[in-house]
C-alpha cells in the first residue's frame, strides 16, 4: 500500500471519530474504541471510497473492524 493511502484512510479515521491521528493504534476497535455507531461507519466507508477512489463490498465492509483491518484491506 502507497503511504499516501494509509495516511489518508487515518485522517479520514480522526475526523470522524474525533480522536487525533496519533491516537488511532492498529489494534483499535471501531465501535469499542472509536465510538462508530451505525450511520458513522457508513460515513467511514462512504468517505474512504469516494478519496480513495475505491469499492468496497458490503462483505469487506463486514470484515473492518479495527484500524488495522482498514489498512491491511487497503493494501490488497
Amino acid at each position: 500500500m502507497n503511504q499516501d493511502k494509509k495516511t489518508i484512510a487515518l485522517q479520514i479515521l480522526a475526523e470522524i471519530s474525533g480522536k487525533p491521528v496519533a491516537e488511532l493504534r492498529p489494534e483499535d476497535d471501531l465501535v469499542a474504541h472509536l465510538g462508530l455507531d451505525s450511520p458513522k461507519a457508513l460515513q467511514l466507508l462512504m468517505t474512504l471510497e469516494e478519496r480513495l477512489d475505491i469499492e468496497i463490498s458490503d462483505e469487506q465492509a463486514a470484515g473492518l473492524n479495527s484500524v488495522g483491518e482498514i489498512l491491511s484491506f487497503l493494501e490488497d
